[in-house]
């Protein structure tokens, strides 16, 4: 297993991604001052997203409907739990957006291959889990 998205594994039957981007930030606003630069105060941790993309080739590497099955996760609009295979679980993410590029098409339109894009962003889960960073599930 590479990572799971709540009980959607990433793995070679079902779907492989080649590359993970995590983005997180932190909040420091600032404030104006006359003489001096800008006063700055650290007001707590900002978004954490994960971007994950690779390429399906449905048959081959990777299940046709796998794609499909993501999709329906976003469209309830809930978060899951995300954790990889070294058991660090990242925290709640919503699904924002998915991207596919279909190429190598057959006569028929079917896609040999499929570049995917998927984006993800930390929400706070409903245990109230704020933390910034995630944990490690110790067996």
């Amino acid at each position: 297993m590479l990572l799971a998205i709540g009980m959607f594994v990433f793995e070679v039957p079902n779907l492989l991604f080649d590359q993970l981007k995590r983005r997180r930030n932190w909040r420091h606003p600032t404030s104006e001052r006359v003489g001096a630069r800008a006063a700055s105060q650290f007001a707590g941790v900002g978004e954490d997203t994960l971007t994950l993309s690779g390429v399906l080739a449905p048959g081959v590497m990777g299940r046709k409907d796998a794609l499909e099955d993501l999709a329906a996760m976003a469209d309830q609009g809930r978060s899951w739990p995300v954790l990889d295979g070294d058991g660090f679980v990242y925290g709640a993410f919503v699904i924002l957006d998915l991207d596919e590029t279909k190429r190598e098409l057959l006569e028929n339109g079917q896609a040999t291959l499929i570049d995917f894009t998927v984006n993800l962003q930390r929400v706070d889960d409903d245990e109230g889990d704020t933390s910034a960073t995630g944990s490690e599930v110790r067996a």
